[in-house]
């Protein structure tokens, strides 16, 4: 199934996404710092029955660097404005960390555009660790003038990548990053999550990767109790744990992740 790329005009730049197949649409939103590219595998078997879009976020990917930091509800009407121009009425999303928030804002603030939402790797965060998160992404994008920046990254993200292909795949994404603020990050800190969660009504499934909550309490920015928020917030939410799902689990499982997701949209 071809999937074609696109750039939608807004009046703070150009969004960049990739759009395929035919039937009921299904948005999927990346996780930061990443891209559309995140969903390259997943993308041509949700094609073979949906019609799929994926966006780069902003300041991410190949979309335009904004002129001000973005909030999450600035981020959700950009997939709003594309939903618009792509003449869909409503649609299915797939979040996944950043862009899960993402979608949520989306099924909160316009719950007649969303029929379904499938959040994936999302956690309750202190202030402390929010802050943390933010300062943690200032100093990674920080350029070198010996280009150090770049193996380190490589090598911190090997431990849980796996494939040297993937690797440089995430390299690329990030390396659009470098020498720019942490939009994302910057945009989650003042995000009233938890209060903005407990109005999503829509059917949801939250898919948690084992592995991927693990990197983060090693790190420090998050706790692994802290996960099993989401059914008090959304006491309608399904829970799936991908075992084994690290950060880069829509690369490393697409057939699992593609099973689950594709079960839950396909229940009337």
């Amino acid at each position: 199934m071809k999937i074609k790329r696109a750039f939608l005009d807004t009046e703070d730049g150009q969004i960049h996404y990739r759009i395929g197949g035919e039937g009921k649409p299904l948005l999927l939103l990346h996780r930061n710092p990443s891209s559309s590219n995140e969903f390259q595998d997943l993308m041509p078997i949700f094609a073979e029955t949906k019609r799929v879009i994926a966006m780069d976020l902003m300041g991410l990917g190949d979309s335009d660097k904004p002129p001000r930091i973005y909030s999450v509800a600035d981020y959700a009407k950009t997939g709003i404005m594309l939903l618009d121009e792509l003449g869909i009425k409503t649609t299915s999303i797939l979040g996944h960390h950043t862009g899960a928030y993402v979608g949520a804002e989306v099924a909160a603030a316009y719950p007649d555009r969303v029929d379904k939402l499938i959040l994936c790797n999302v956690d309750d965060f202190t202030e402390e660790q929010k802050a943390a998160i933010a300062n943690r992404y200032y100093q990674v994008f920080q350029i070198k003038p010996d280009g150090s920046h770049l193996v380190e990254r490589w090598s911190f993200r090997a431990q849980y990548v796996g494939s040297t292909e993937l690797n440089h795949l995430c390299m690329l994404d990030e390396a659009k990053c470098y020498g720019y603020p942490p939009y994302a990050p910057l945009a989650f800190i003042n995000y009233p999550y938890l209060e903005r969660f407990r109005l999503i009504q829509c059917p949801t499934l939250v898919l948690s990767g084992t592995e991927d909550i693990k990197g983060l309490v090693k790190l420090g920015l998050a706790q692994a109790e802290n996960r099993n928020f989401i059914k008090q917030v959304i006491p309608q939410a399904k829970v799936i744990d991908i075992e084994g799902g690290t950060f880069c689990m829509m690369h490393q499982q697409t057939q699992e992740i593609s099973r689950v997701v594709l079960e839950f949209l396909d229940v009337l």
